[in-house]
């Protein structure tokens, strides 16, 4: 027996995800309960792969078994394919097995060709069937030149509004069927004049070329880019679904929509969903017309709306889940064309997990699992009031480059930051980029915007360590750092004037919109403490700060992974002592100023003990190359000389000599305590003296101070 490629709907289920997308898998599982499913077939996600292995083309072992199933599918439906008396028309759908909303491309009304239209028509006189027939026609020509041979929308859409325009209306359905008829020819010569041949009248024809597109689509640009974002392999590729039309555009008595069984932003138990009449899928997602809300559909189709709200009842209860579905009512009767796990925000997440297990539907340790970890980062950090963010429109956009919500006056400078702050003033610090000088003002600002850098520049490195909000490379920005001003979409900023950042998708706003923080309480509190009963693993935090340790411990931590001492040297009283330090030209004037940082150690370390309630914390010792801590403006290069009593051009020596050749084997980690041992020592003397101090104020804890020395190789 040789490998099977294409299955009907009726041989499949929803264990089969891998094979037939997550698409089919659904469609045969929907079948499989007793949902009404037009039947058709899913060609495998296998024959995506070899039709990439045979050079793009689907070879004719694997159309030959197409072929067959086409029979199957007309032998099941009663019509047949290219039929003049009987027509069967499909669409041609991509699934894959990770859901890829609006990612991959869709084929409609597939097996029209002149000869079908004119059957069609001749067999039912009514003139609005005839219209019907052409809107069909003029959208398959449409869509296969668009999809399949890649001709661009745009030529269609001009034919459209150019059309639109003679006739003075506003809406595709107020064409009449001569004007569609007229569109469906012009459609053709405009896919002659750019293919250079005419267009393909033998269904067969256009059936292979349809199937293959959808393999070809899951290699398109946009797909490529949502699979890196959602880490999906590019190795499983699609399969594709080949099923009869129903058709939603078939009078005022049809429809189509797409709903889902609960509130997708907020969670509640409610059924949310738009429906059009008269009209195709495509219609309502790509917001050509204003859909109506599902409620009316109550009004329109009483019957088909009173199955679908069954069948939306017995898809949750089957799968357990939230769903999203596509549907299409055919003269009053209700077919279904797609159902899957609906996607949602994080809120919504945690509020149908914990339905769920309200209503008996899932266990707690299964609605833990439901739960996209990475979602729930948005929720630890102060969010926008949902109220005020609605009414609010983004003036300019950069990267979400550290999540949260931040609202401030406008600063130019880390020492305003300071300033500012220090008098009771919430900022937000513009730079064209930050650096390590930055990080006080960094520390006191609620964000930080920058014009340039990435996702893993200074600024956005920093402030995602912080927990600070940060919109990084806002292009857009014309930036006069001297004047303290900036231009942002036509307006000019000044020092003190309000903006606000949305840390978690980039957009920028004018003027004060109201945060609120964020708690863990409610639903998240519940799933939260789930995790707490089932998990195995133990969590420590990353933290340098007595402040982010105490938070970190009230979000549950156990423990401080990672402390990195290098950020507790940039406090202003602590780096001119680390610079003089580094500019000491023998060991006994080093110690001398490294026993001026001490103090401050040993106090930072205490608060994190404190902070940690007798739970471990790894300290890691000093690790970044000296280079990083001394000054790279010419003025503070001039300073340090003058403190330190040397030529400016010995300091820019002693600086150049420090810098890197190579940033992994360079003079840092534990190669620095081995040139100065002197600084390890002192951040030996901070630690156990912290931890001796703390354990004698609090005998009921246990304090166990961890050493990390960093970078130490060994075979």
């Amino acid at each position: 027996m040789s490998q099977k490629y294409v299955y009907l709907f009726t041989e499949g289920n929803a264990k089969m995800r891998e094979l037939l997308g997550g698409k089919g898998a659904n469609l045969a599982e929907m079948t499989n309960i007793g949902m009404p499913v037009p039947q058709g077939f899913t060609i495998t996600t296998e024959a995506c792969t070899q039709y990439y292995e045979d050079g793009r083309r689907i070879n004719d072992e694997i159309m030959a078994e197409i072929m067959e199933y086409v029979a199957k599918m007309e032998e099941i439906n009663g019509k047949k394919f290219g039929d003049l008396q009987n027509p069967l028309l499909v669409s041609v759908r991509s699934g894959a097995r990770a859901s890829m909303p609006g990612m991959m491309d869709t084929i409609l009304n597939l097996g029209l060709n002149d000869d079908v239209v004119n059957a069609m028509i001749k067999g039912n006189p009514d003139p609005k069937f005839e219209r019907f027939v052409y809107d069909s026609y003029r959208r398959f020509i449409q869509m296969f030149s668009d999809v399949v041979m890649e001709v661009g929308k745009k030529y269609f859409e001009q034919l459209i509004d150019k059309m639109k325009a003679e006739k003075g209306v506003k809406l595709d359905i107020e064409l009449s069927a001569a004007d569609l008829k007229k569109l469906a020819e012009q459609f053709k010569a405009e896919y002659k004049a750019q293919i250079g041949s005419d267009f393909p009248s033998d269904p067969k024809v256009q059936l292979y070329e349809a199937i293959r597109a959808v393999f070809r689509s899951w290699d398109n640009p946009r797909a490529n880019v949502y699979r890196r974002d959602n880490d999906i392999p590019y190795s499983w590729g699609t399969a594709v679904n080949v099923m009869p039309m129903v058709f939603g555009n078939l009078n005022d008595n049809s429809g189509t929509g797409v709903a889902f069984t609960r509130d997708p932003a907020t969670g509640e138990k409610k059924l949310m969903g738009e429906f059009l009449t008269n009209a195709q899928g495509e219609d309502v997602v790509a917001g050509v017309r204003t859909p109506m809300k599902i409620d009316l559909m109550a009004e329109k189709f009483p019957e088909a709306y009173a199955e679908f709200v069954d069948v939306c009842k017995k898809l949750e209860e089957h799968y357990r889940d939230m769903q999203d579905m596509e549907f299409t009512v055919e003269n009053g009767k209700l077919y279904m064309l797609q159902c899957r796990s609906g996607k949602r925000t994080a809120q919504a997440a945690l509020k149908i997990a914990c339905d769920l297990v309200d209503e008996g539907m899932r266990t707690e340790a299964e609605a833990v699992a439901m739960i996209d970890p990475r979602n729930l980062d948005t929720l630890l950090h102060p969010q926008f009031d949902s109220a005020a963010l609605k009414a609010a429109k983004p003036m300019g956009k950069g990267l979400g480059a550290s999540p949260g919500a931040a609202c401030g006056k406008v600063v130019f400078t880390a020492e305003d930051a300071e300033t500012w702050k220090a008098r009771g003033e919430k900022v937000v610090l513009v730079r064209l980029e930050t650096s390590p000088e930055d990080i006080t003002g960094m520390k006191a600002a609620q964000g930080i915007l920058t014009v340039r850098g990435g996702m893993t520049s200074h600024a956005a490195v920093v402030a995602r360590g912080m927990g600070t909000c940060c919109v990084s490379g806002c292009g857009d920005i014309m930036m006069d750092e001297e004047n303290k001003r900036f231009t942002l979409a036509g307006k000019e900023f000044h020092e003190g004037d309000w903006i606000s950042l949305d840390g978690s998708n980039g957009n920028i706003y004018d003027g004060i919109i109201k945060t609120v923080d964020a708690t863990i309480g409610g639903d998240f509190g519940r799933i939260m403490g789930w995790a707490d009963k089932y998990r195995r693993l133990k969590v420590r935090t990353n933290a340098d700060t007595p402040r982010d340790a105490k938070k970190a411990r009230e979000l549950g931590a156990e423990g401080i992974g990672l402390c990195r001492t290098e950020h507790m040297f940039f406090e202003a009283d602590r780096i001119a002592a680390f610079r003089e330090m580094i500019c000491a030209d023998n060991a006994e004037d080093r110690e001398t100023a490294l026993n001026k940082i001490l103090p401050y150690q040993q106090n930072d370390f205490e608060a994190l003990f404190e902070a940690l309630e007798g739970y471990p914390v790894t300290i890691r010792f000093l690790d970044p190359p000296l280079h990083e801590f001394v000054p790279t403006e010419e003025k503070d290069i001039e300073m340090l000389a003058a403190t330190q009593c040397k030529s400016v051009d010995e300091v820019k020596a002693l600086i150049e000599s420090l810098k890197e050749f190579n940033p992994m084997m360079g003079h840092r980690g534990c190669r620095l305590a081995v040139t100065y041992p002197e600084i390890a020592r002192m951040q030996t003397k901070a630690v156990i003296r912290a931890a001796i101090k703390v354990q004698r104020a609090h005998p009921e804890w246990k304090i166990v101070p961890e050493i990390m020395i960093p970078l130490v190789g060994e075979v």
